[in-house]
């Protein structure tokens, strides 16, 4: 996949493989990993090269450069040059499988992915996973909040028809604020299968009938996880970049750092919408993205994360 114009990271110009790969082997097999060629190496190209890397040095070692990294960092900075190695759908499906598994923060992570990949990104996610994991119990839950964000089948188009999104619009008040009891069907329905320029539309026709935002009436009118869930949905169909920078900033303002959202979101959308997400953060917290991770985020770590995310010039 190309990089996006609005991502931080391109593909480097005249990317001569065998030298990353000698720089590589340098840094990994001398006395002491050298950290600082790490980063500048694997943060400085795009997921296509670190991809042609990877096969080089394997070739040239017999061992995998995953396997390497994982021998030779740790903790933050081994998940994140981890992550940087690893293909974007393979990736998504691993946080997609250790949110599942795991505790504490799981739905967000879901709930984040499912809202803000595209229709290929997730049909890419979901053959990762099939590939890769064909554990029935995992399978199951997966399926269950697929189908139920039904992202898959969300309809591309970009052209906006008003009298539908008026349509809708009442569908969603009658579903909701109207009647008692919610019909949640209703909002999946719509809120997963509408083109998202379609939907920009149907929000600004439900605030002229409910007199309430779309958001506000989820929020009042449903609970758990799938309140989470459309909440993010109609967030990403208002501006994915704003949804993803607040997600960054309470990852860092919380109590302590969320260091799996802020190397997940810097490195997926390192090549997809990095610089908007720089910019939306900007206007949100007053501060810049850069400025915020080299007071919140130390060491090696800190240092690939500033790679990632650049400085506004």
């Amino acid at each position: 996949g190309a990089s996006s114009a609005r991502g931080t990271v391109k593909d480097k110009a005249n990317f001569k493989v065998e030298e990353d790969v000698s720089a590589l082997r340098k840094a990994i097999e001398g006395i002491g990993t050298t950290e600082k060629t790490l980063v500048e190496v694997l943060t400085q190209r795009s997921n296509a090269q670190r991809q042609l890397i990877a096969k080089a040095y394997e070739k040239a070692t017999g061992r995998k450069l995953v396997a390497d990294l994982e021998g030779d960092t740790h903790g933050d900075f081994e998940d994140l040059l981890v992550a940087l190695v690893t293909p974007p759908a393979v990736y998504d499906c691993h946080e997609v499988i250790r949110a599942i598994k795991g505790a504490g923060t799981t739905e967000s992570t879901l709930t984040e992915i499912f809202a803000s990949r595209s229709n290929r990104q997730m049909q890419a996610l979901s053959d990762a996973y099939l590939a890769g994991y064909k554990c029935q119990i995992y399978f199951s839950i997966f399926t269950i909040f697929f189908c139920s964000s039904s992202q898959g089948k969300r309809d591309e188009s970009t052209n906006v028809d008003t009298a539908k999104a008026k349509a809708d619009a009442k569908a969603l008040y009658e579903a909701g604020e109207k009647k008692w009891g919610t019909d949640e069907g209703k909002f999946i329905d719509i809120l997963c299968h509408r083109s998202i320029p379609q939907l920009r539309q149907t929000l600004v026709e439900y605030k002229a009938i409910s007199k309430k935002t779309l958001q506000e009436s989820i929020e009042s009118e449903m609970s758990g996880n799938l309140e989470k869930l459309l909440v993010a949905v109609v967030k990403c169909v208002k501006t994915t970049p704003a949804y993803l920078a607040e997600r960054l900033f309470k990852s860092m303002k919380g109590a302590g750092t969320t260091e799996s959202t802020l190397t997940r979101i810097l490195v997926s959308r390192s090549e997809v919408d990095l610089l908007d997400i720089r910019a939306e953060y900007k206007k949100l917290f007053g501060c810049s993205l850069y400025s915020q991770l080299e007071s919140e985020v130390s060491g090696d770590y800190g240092d690939a994360l500033k790679h990632l995310c650049g400085q506004d010039d």
